[in-house]
Protein backbone atom coordinates (compact mmCIF):
# COMPACT_ATOMS: atom_id res chain seq x y z
CA UNK A 1 0.00 0.00 0.00
CA UNK A 2 1.30 3.27 -1.00
CA UNK A 3 0.09 6.92 -0.58
CA UNK A 4 -1.42 9.05 -3.88
CA UNK A 5 -0.18 12.13 -4.76
CA UNK A 6 -1.95 14.32 -7.09
CA UNK A 7 -1.22 17.76 -9.83
CA UNK A 8 -2.10 20.38 -8.14
CA UNK A 9 -4.90 22.39 -10.64
CA UNK A 10 -5.93 23.52 -7.32
CA UNK A 11 -4.44 25.03 -4.35
CA UNK A 12 -5.72 22.31 -2.23
CA UNK A 13 -4.43 19.39 -4.23
CA UNK A 14 -1.12 20.51 -4.21
CA UNK A 15 -0.48 19.11 -0.35
CA UNK A 16 -3.40 16.45 -0.63
CA UNK A 17 -2.09 12.87 -0.11
CA UNK A 18 -4.30 9.89 0.18
CA UNK A 19 -3.61 5.96 0.27
CA UNK A 20 -4.99 4.29 -2.28
CA UNK A 21 -6.82 1.99 -1.08
CA UNK A 22 -5.49 -1.49 -2.74
CA UNK A 23 -6.15 -3.20 0.05
CA UNK A 24 -9.54 -2.86 0.43
CA UNK A 25 -11.24 -5.88 -1.97
CA UNK A 26 -15.39 -5.31 -1.00
CA UNK A 27 -16.81 -1.99 -1.24
CA UNK A 28 -19.87 -2.17 0.59
CA UNK A 29 -20.24 -2.93 4.37
CA UNK A 30 -22.31 -6.27 5.53
CA UNK A 31 -25.47 -5.13 6.29
CA UNK A 32 -26.04 -7.28 9.27
CA UNK A 33 -23.08 -6.12 10.86
CA UNK A 34 -24.13 -2.17 10.41
CA UNK A 35 -26.09 0.26 12.28
CA UNK A 36 -27.03 3.86 12.27
CA UNK A 37 -25.05 6.07 14.87
CA UNK A 38 -26.91 9.02 16.23
CA UNK A 39 -24.93 12.21 16.58
CA UNK A 40 -24.96 14.42 19.26
CA UNK A 41 -22.75 17.48 17.41
CA UNK A 42 -20.82 17.46 20.78
CA UNK A 43 -23.79 18.42 22.94
CA UNK A 44 -25.57 16.99 25.87
CA UNK A 45 -28.66 16.41 26.49
CA UNK A 46 -29.44 19.83 27.72
CA UNK A 47 -28.55 20.95 24.35
CA UNK A 48 -25.26 22.38 25.52
CA UNK A 49 -22.10 22.01 23.88
CA UNK A 50 -20.12 20.18 26.51
CA UNK A 51 -17.51 19.06 23.51
CA UNK A 52 -16.21 21.85 21.43
CA UNK A 53 -15.49 22.15 17.54
CA UNK A 54 -18.45 19.26 16.75
CA UNK A 55 -20.75 19.22 14.03
CA UNK A 56 -21.53 18.22 10.37
CA UNK A 57 -19.28 15.91 8.39
CA UNK A 58 -20.42 13.21 6.59
CA UNK A 59 -23.24 10.80 7.06
CA UNK A 60 -21.76 7.37 8.37
CA UNK A 61 -22.92 3.70 9.69
CA UNK A 62 -21.25 2.10 12.45
CA UNK A 63 -19.50 -1.22 11.80
CA UNK A 64 -19.88 -3.87 14.83
CA UNK A 65 -16.48 -4.76 15.65
CA UNK A 66 -15.66 -8.13 17.63
CA UNK A 67 -13.04 -6.91 20.25
CA UNK A 68 -13.99 -9.21 22.28
CA UNK A 69 -13.22 -12.16 20.31
CA UNK A 70 -15.08 -14.17 22.67
CA UNK A 71 -15.75 -17.43 19.72
CA UNK A 72 -13.49 -19.74 20.94
CA UNK A 73 -12.41 -22.85 19.05
CA UNK A 74 -14.35 -22.12 16.44
CA UNK A 75 -12.19 -21.06 12.73
CA UNK A 76 -13.25 -18.49 10.90
CA UNK A 77 -11.81 -17.39 6.92
CA UNK A 78 -11.37 -13.93 5.91
CA UNK A 79 -14.05 -13.02 3.26
CA UNK A 80 -13.27 -9.60 2.50
CA UNK A 81 -11.10 -6.12 4.09
CA UNK A 82 -13.59 -3.60 4.10
CA UNK A 83 -13.02 0.53 4.94
CA UNK A 84 -14.36 1.80 8.05
CA UNK A 85 -14.67 5.49 7.90
CA UNK A 86 -15.20 5.36 12.07
CA UNK A 87 -11.72 4.54 12.62
CA UNK A 88 -8.41 4.90 11.14
CA UNK A 89 -7.73 1.01 10.66
CA UNK A 90 -8.89 -1.47 7.83
CA UNK A 91 -11.68 -4.06 8.75
CA UNK A 92 -11.88 -7.48 7.96
CA UNK A 93 -14.69 -9.75 7.75
CA UNK A 94 -14.77 -13.10 9.08
CA UNK A 95 -17.26 -16.01 8.01
CA UNK A 96 -17.46 -18.20 11.10
CA UNK A 97 -17.37 -21.72 10.44
CA UNK A 98 -20.86 -22.35 12.45
CA UNK A 99 -22.21 -19.34 10.16
CA UNK A 100 -21.97 -16.36 12.07
CA UNK A 101 -20.12 -12.92 10.34
CA UNK A 102 -17.85 -10.71 12.26
CA UNK A 103 -15.56 -7.94 11.79
CA UNK A 104 -11.55 -7.52 13.28
CA UNK A 105 -9.61 -4.95 12.82
CA UNK A 106 -7.35 -6.25 10.37
CA UNK A 107 -3.59 -6.96 10.67
CA UNK A 108 -0.70 -6.38 8.75
CA UNK A 109 -0.34 -9.94 6.92
CA UNK A 110 -3.93 -11.12 7.06
CA UNK A 111 -5.31 -11.86 3.60
CA UNK A 112 -8.55 -13.23 2.05
CA UNK A 113 -9.10 -16.80 2.16
CA UNK A 114 -6.63 -16.97 5.63
CA UNK A 115 -7.97 -18.63 8.57
CA UNK A 116 -8.48 -17.05 11.68
CA UNK A 117 -8.53 -18.72 15.87
CA UNK A 118 -9.58 -17.46 18.98
CA UNK A 119 -8.54 -18.73 22.35
CA UNK A 120 -5.74 -20.92 23.69
CA UNK A 121 -5.04 -23.30 21.31
CA UNK A 122 -4.81 -20.41 18.18
CA UNK A 123 -1.43 -20.59 16.77
CA UNK A 124 0.90 -17.19 16.74
CA UNK A 125 -0.35 -16.05 13.74
CA UNK A 126 -1.47 -12.14 12.47
CA UNK A 127 -5.56 -12.07 13.32
CA UNK A 128 -5.32 -14.54 15.77
CA UNK A 129 -6.54 -14.24 19.44
CA UNK A 130 -5.35 -15.41 22.57
CA UNK A 131 -4.96 -15.17 26.32
CA UNK A 132 -1.45 -13.31 27.08
CA UNK A 133 -0.63 -16.58 29.30
CA UNK A 134 -0.09 -18.50 25.85
CA UNK A 135 1.77 -15.53 23.86
CA UNK A 136 5.19 -15.78 24.24
CA UNK A 137 7.22 -12.94 25.06
CA UNK A 138 8.87 -10.80 22.22
CA UNK A 139 5.34 -10.86 20.12
CA UNK A 140 4.00 -7.81 18.77
CA UNK A 141 -0.02 -7.18 19.78
CA UNK A 142 -2.76 -5.24 19.40
CA UNK A 143 -6.65 -4.92 20.90
CA UNK A 144 -5.57 -5.99 24.49
CA UNK A 145 -8.07 -6.02 27.16
CA UNK A 146 -7.51 -3.73 30.37
CA UNK A 147 -9.64 -6.88 32.80
CA UNK A 148 -10.26 -10.36 31.30
CA UNK A 149 -13.67 -10.31 29.47
CA UNK A 150 -13.96 -6.82 28.72
CA UNK A 151 -13.06 -6.50 25.02
CA UNK A 152 -10.25 -4.71 23.44
CA UNK A 153 -9.36 -1.61 24.82
CA UNK A 154 -5.74 -0.40 24.24
CA UNK A 155 -3.88 -0.78 20.49
CA UNK A 156 -6.96 -0.21 18.24
CA UNK A 157 -5.69 2.08 15.97
CA UNK A 158 -3.32 2.22 12.47
CA UNK A 159 0.16 0.56 12.97
CA UNK A 160 -0.56 0.17 16.37
CA UNK A 161 1.62 -2.46 18.36
CA UNK A 162 2.51 -3.47 21.40
CA UNK A 163 5.22 -5.94 22.60
CA UNK A 164 5.53 -8.42 25.47
CA UNK A 165 8.14 -7.93 27.58
CA UNK A 166 7.86 -10.90 29.94
CA UNK A 167 5.71 -12.64 32.79
CA UNK A 168 5.87 -13.28 36.01
CA UNK A 169 2.72 -15.18 37.82
CA UNK A 170 0.07 -13.30 37.26
CA UNK A 171 1.09 -10.50 35.59
CA UNK A 172 2.55 -9.85 32.01
CA UNK A 173 4.49 -6.90 30.95
CA UNK A 174 3.68 -4.74 27.98
CA UNK A 175 5.02 -1.94 26.01
CA UNK A 176 2.43 0.28 24.44
CA UNK A 177 3.19 2.17 21.46
CA UNK A 178 3.27 5.21 23.39
CA UNK A 179 6.23 3.90 25.12
CA UNK A 180 4.35 3.32 28.60
CA UNK A 181 4.92 0.24 30.02
CA UNK A 182 1.99 -1.92 31.84
CA UNK A 183 0.95 -4.26 33.86
CA UNK A 184 -1.95 -6.49 32.39
CA UNK A 185 -3.48 -9.96 33.93
CA UNK A 186 -2.31 -13.06 31.59
CA UNK A 187 -6.04 -13.95 31.58
CA UNK A 188 -6.38 -10.39 29.22
CA UNK A 189 -6.97 -11.44 25.85
CA UNK A 190 -4.75 -9.78 22.79
CA UNK A 191 -4.60 -10.28 19.22
CA UNK A 192 -1.39 -11.38 17.43
CA UNK A 193 0.79 -9.25 14.94
CA UNK A 194 0.66 -5.13 14.44
CA UNK A 195 -2.63 -2.91 12.83
CA UNK A 196 -2.90 -2.02 9.27
CA UNK A 197 -3.01 0.93 7.60
CA UNK A 198 0.62 1.79 8.24
CA UNK A 199 0.56 4.55 5.91
CA UNK A 200 -2.23 6.38 7.46
CA UNK A 201 -0.06 9.30 9.71
CA UNK A 202 1.50 10.29 6.45
CA UNK A 203 -2.00 11.38 5.47
CA UNK A 204 -2.14 15.21 4.52
CA UNK A 205 -5.86 16.74 4.60
CA UNK A 206 -4.79 19.47 2.07
CA UNK A 207 -7.20 21.72 2.49
CA UNK A 208 -9.43 22.70 5.45
CA UNK A 209 -12.52 21.05 4.03
CA UNK A 210 -11.67 17.80 4.45
CA UNK A 211 -11.23 18.52 8.66
CA UNK A 212 -15.38 19.34 7.36
CA UNK A 213 -16.56 16.11 5.75
CA UNK A 214 -14.73 14.46 8.93
CA UNK A 215 -17.54 16.44 11.24
CA UNK A 216 -14.36 18.74 12.58
CA UNK A 217 -15.33 22.34 12.97
CA UNK A 218 -12.57 25.17 13.16
CA UNK A 219 -11.04 26.04 16.58
CA UNK A 220 -10.41 29.33 17.34
CA UNK A 221 -7.39 30.69 19.44
CA UNK A 222 -7.86 32.60 23.26
CA UNK A 223 -5.99 35.37 22.29
CA UNK A 224 -8.00 36.34 18.75
CA UNK A 225 -10.87 36.61 21.27
CA UNK A 226 -12.03 39.46 23.38
CA UNK A 227 -11.80 39.42 27.27
CA UNK A 228 -15.57 39.12 27.51
CA UNK A 229 -15.10 35.83 25.80
CA UNK A 230 -11.97 33.83 26.87
CA UNK A 231 -9.08 34.65 29.88
CA UNK A 232 -6.15 35.59 27.38
CA UNK A 233 -8.92 37.60 24.70
CA UNK A 234 -8.13 42.16 24.40
CA UNK A 235 -5.29 43.76 24.98
CA UNK A 236 -3.25 45.72 22.43
CA UNK A 237 -1.11 43.44 20.31
CA UNK A 238 -0.35 40.26 21.02
CA UNK A 239 -0.12 39.46 24.80
CA UNK A 240 1.78 36.09 26.47
CA UNK A 241 1.14 37.22 30.33
CA UNK A 242 -1.44 34.68 31.22
CA UNK A 243 -1.16 31.08 32.29
CA UNK A 244 -3.42 28.70 29.69
CA UNK A 245 -6.65 28.56 30.58
CA UNK A 246 -10.15 27.17 29.60
CA UNK A 247 -13.04 29.76 28.71
CA UNK A 248 -14.19 29.15 32.37
CA UNK A 249 -10.64 29.91 34.22
CA UNK A 250 -9.83 26.77 34.73
CA UNK A 251 -6.48 25.78 34.01
CA UNK A 252 -4.95 23.43 31.17
CA UNK A 253 -2.12 22.62 29.22
CA UNK A 254 -0.49 20.12 31.90
CA UNK A 255 -3.13 20.04 34.27
CA UNK A 256 -3.83 16.58 35.81
CA UNK A 257 -6.76 15.36 34.62
CA UNK A 258 -6.62 11.91 35.04
CA UNK A 259 -9.21 9.85 37.72
CA UNK A 260 -8.18 8.39 40.96
CA UNK A 261 -9.73 4.76 39.90
CA UNK A 262 -6.45 2.90 41.01
CA UNK A 263 -4.90 2.71 37.51
CA UNK A 264 -1.64 4.28 37.69
CA UNK A 265 -0.74 1.43 40.12
CA UNK A 266 -0.47 -0.84 37.12
CA UNK A 267 1.63 1.59 34.93
CA UNK A 268 5.32 0.66 35.41
CA UNK A 269 7.10 3.48 33.23
CA UNK A 270 5.45 6.20 31.97
CA UNK A 271 4.86 7.54 28.34
CA UNK A 272 7.68 9.64 27.63
CA UNK A 273 6.23 13.81 26.97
Amino acid sequence: MALKTFKPYTPSRRFLTLTDRSDITKQEPEKSLVEVQKRTGGRNNHGEVTIWHRGGGHMRKYRKIDFRRDKIGVPAKVAAIEYDPNRSARIALLHYADGEKRYILHPVGLEVGMTVQNGEGADILPGNALPLRNIPPGTMMHNLELSPGKGGQVVRSAGGAAQLLSKEGDIALIKLPSGETRKFHVNCMATVGQIGNLDHENITYGKAGKSRWLGIRPTVRGVAMNPVDHPHGGGEGRVKGNHPQTPWGFPTLGAKTRRKRGGSKMIVERRKP
